[in-house]
């Protein structure tokens, strides 16, 4: 679908530059493609999800007589704080369902500002969440404020882990069973993607029986992380230049790509951006 943000616009009746597109979903099994969004900005923005099947149609899904949980994080960054720009925005960064439990990353008010709170769905108590401690390469330090930019669940050993990625870009893997609330948790650094970038999005599939992490970069690119011996790195706890840790490839043909997603085993859909107003979805066979 070449013409997304066209679509995007007639719909919502706006310019595309005022509807920031967040992320990503699709059902595995409609195929049907969810687009987080907002209409308009600053304090009267709407927040939306809009539908796109297969045949191309938009339509925004309406959350009209429809039942819901909610959850209130305790203790979110309050506005104005952060290092890098408004540290409320950044109280949510990136979440995802495993398993029965929605995990939530992003900033606290707290000294340990990185979190990463694990909710039991339906929702019945939200607690303090654990706070998170990582050692990034690049910048040769222990770093308690720098938020997970995106991240994904992955088996390692038997044991379910999350993949959390992070601005500049260390790739951490964090135990699940470590998420207690009011826990200090300290992941471990697998791999320094290089620095001067942002993460986006990623996934994990598998190709000719061999895992990989497919993940959109801001400057970079879409790479392609293998996780072959994961289970025994040692992790990254001193200063490097440039890159260490797990092994990765640039998909050099695939250019713009903001957000992905599983469209089934063997195919990706990606949501492309290629200047202010040009939007489009493309599916691709996994690299």
């Amino acid at each position: 679908m070449a013409d997304l943000g066209a679509k995007l616009a007639s719909l919502l009746g706006a310019p595309i530059k005022q509807i920031p597109i967040h992320d990503l979903a699709v059902n595995p099994a409609s195929g049907k493609a969810y687009l987080s969004i907002t209409r308009g900005q600053g304090p009267n923005a709407v927040p939306m999800i809009v539908r796109v099947d297969r045949s191309g149609k938009v339509e925004e899904f309406s959350l009209d007589h429809v039942k819901y949980a909610k959850a209130m994080l305790p203790n979110p960054a309050e506005p104005g704080s952060g290092r890098h720009g408004n540290g409320r925005l950044q109280s949510i960064t990136d979440l995802e369902y495993i398993d029965g439990r929605i995990f939530v990353a992003g900033l606290s008010n707290e000294e340990f500002a990185s979190k990463l709170h694990s909710l039991a769905f339906p929702f019945e108590e939200v607690d303090r969440g654990a706070s998170i401690e990582i050692f990034h390469g690049a910048h040769g330090r222990l770093e308690t404020r720098s938020p997970i930019r995106t991240f994904t669940h992955y088996e390692i050993a038997d044991e379910p882990y999350l993949l959390a990625a992070y601005t500049c870009t260390p790739l951490v893997k964090i135990p699940i069973s470590a998420l207690k609330s009011g826990a200090n948790v300290r992941g471990t650094t697998i791999a320094e993607l290089g620095n001067h970038n942002r993460p986006l999005d990623m996934i994990v599939y598998q190709k000719d029986d061999k895992d990989y992490v497919l993940m959109a970069n801001n400057s970079r690119g879409v790479m392609k992380i293998s996780t072959e011996n994961i289970d025994d790195i040692a992790g990254i706890f001193e200063q490097i230049e440039g890159t260490s840790g797990l092994p990765y490839e640039t998909i050099e043909d695939l250019e713009g790509v903001v957000q992905l997603d599983r469209l089934d085993e063997g195919q990706a859909l990606l949501l492309v951006q290629k200047g202010d107003e040009d939007f489009s979805l493309q599916s691709i066979a996994l690299p």
